[in-house]
């Protein structure tokens, strides 16, 4: 890597070495290498490359940690790709107005770890937790386990701070948690995938750290059971900080990858935690275990916090142990309402045995939001043309049942041919519009969402 005078004081490369590193993420998209990597430091220096950028009629590609499922941060070939992984730091911590204002590229575990240590708590957990940037989270609008009892990004997002593609600088929010004044550009930017502008400065509400937490595992013979106890559960105005699904494939992978114990002659199992206080948990715990058992499921209750860790540690290692599988699996992130989450699960199993392809599901199932991986080799162009076939089929399942196409991880490049499935003309027309003022030029991320 090598400075470059392509824009004064900013660490930017053109080196091929470079370039292969930044041109795909962890979607499996095809890659495409940019015409440059710029590596800013400050919000001065993003302005000075997007204005290049504008200048030069380059598009603009920004970078957390490459972690996305869909493919939103692989570059055009002539884009510059601007990663925020030295804009990593954490700015303030107000304690009395119960905000942290971070760079976007600051590791979302990296920030739950300093935020504990002080007592606080940020709710929002993508499974990549401990890679995947908080920038990347607001682009995305990321999720996670906890989002059942806590919400996902947009929740906690108050303000940011975001150049836009002519490289003039906006505020989007503010620092109070009530706030009606004009169109909400904040939410607007929140989960827009970088096609409208690229936050420089984050401001996030955080929370009282929980006083208590109790981690149950649920094993249940048929996978029908699980889903129908998710619902039950809501249904009894519980709401567990998380509750986790994992099917029979899904369960012999994490044991086949990483073997922690879990048993394999199961149809599917919850994984499901409890916080607050202590005598509120062990009360609530009482009638999950009642709604399980009287459909005929298994609970085991982890001993301690490092059993329930090392169960969450399995249950992260999941995405890794079934590309230890199928190096090319497609992954989609289907949501469907809760109490639909069983009938959606009969149909992907019925999909599977009909098509004779492999499909592992699991997910955050307390809120709808499914992980479906058809386990496809792409090498094997028969089996792989059978997978693709089998999307579009799921998709139709997902929105008959009021269901969406992705719940956390965005449309991108991967998922943007289906986008016209959910998204109706007139909408799609007015969002278009609202692209064509942030970009009139087309630079920010071109091709993802809308194709």
């Amino acid at each position: 890597m090598k400075d470059s005078s392509l824009v004064a004081g900013v660490e930017i490369s053109t080196e091929k070495e470079d370039l292969i590193c930044y041109s795909y993420d962890a979607s499996g998209a095809a890659a495409m290498l940019p015409f440059a990597v710029a590596w800013p430091r400050n919000t001065d220096q993003v302005i000075n490359i997007v204005k290049f950028a504008d200048a030069n009629n380059h598009s603009i590609i920004a970078r957390g940690a490459g972690t996305g499922m869909a493919g939103a941060s692989v570059p055009a070939s002539n884009g510059i790709v601007i990663s925020f992984e030295k804009m990593r730091k954490m700015l303030d911590v107000d304690t009395k107005n119960m905000t942290v204002t971070v760079e976007p590229g600051i590791i979302n575990g990296k920030l739950q770890k300093e935020l504990e240590y002080l007592g606080y708590f940020y709710p929002p957990d993508p499974a990549s937790l401990n890679n995947c940037t908080i920038g990347g989270n607001v682009a995305t609008n990321a999720g996670g386990p906890r989002a059942l009892k806590y919400g996902v990004t947009r929740d906690y997002v108050m303000g940011m701070e975001a150049v836009m593609s002519d490289g003039s600088l906006i505020a989007a929010g503010g620092k109070t948690h009530k706030r009606v004044v004009g169109y909400d550009l904040r939410n607007l930017l929140i989960g827009s995938e970088g096609t409208l502008a690229l936050a420089t400065k984050i401001r996030l509400r955080m929370l009282p750290l929980p006083e208590d937490i109790m981690t149950l595992l649920v094993l249940f013979g048929k996978l029908e059971s699980s889903g129908t106890a998710v619902s039950k559960i809501i249904a009894a105005k519980i709401i567990p900080r998380t509750m986790e699904l994992l099917d029979k494939s899904a369960i012999e992978a994490i044991e086949n990858y990483k073997p922690v114990g879990l048993p394999t002659d199961v149809d599917a199992l919850l994984l499901i935690e409890l916080d607050g206080y202590p005598t509120t948990i062990e009360k609530e715990a009482g009638r999950v275990v009642d709604i399980c058992r009287a459909l005929g499921g298994e609970v085991i209750v982890a001993e301690d916090s490092m059993a329930g860790e090392r169960l969450w540690d399995a249950r992260r290692s999941m995405s890794a142990a079934l590309y230890h599988i199928k190096p090319a699996k497609i992954n989609e992130d289907i949501v469907v309402p809760i109490d639909k989450v069983s009938l959606m699960l009969s149909e992907l199993r019925r999909m599977s045995e009909s098509s004779g392809i492999k499909i592992v599901s699991f997910g955050h199932a307390g809120d709808g939001n499914l992980h479906v991986n058809i386990m496809v080799d792409k090498n094997n162009k028969e089996e792989y043309a059978k997978g693709v076939e089998l999307v579009p089929k799921i998709f139709e399942v997902t929105l008959r049942l009021g269901g969406s196409l992705s719940g956390e991880h965005g449309i991108g490049l991967t998922k943007a041919s289906y986008f016209s499935m959910e998204v109706k003309r007139r909408e799609l027309e007015l969002m278009k519009g609202i692209k064509g003022v942030f970009d009139p030029k087309g630079l920010m991320n071109p091709g993802k969402i809308f194709g």
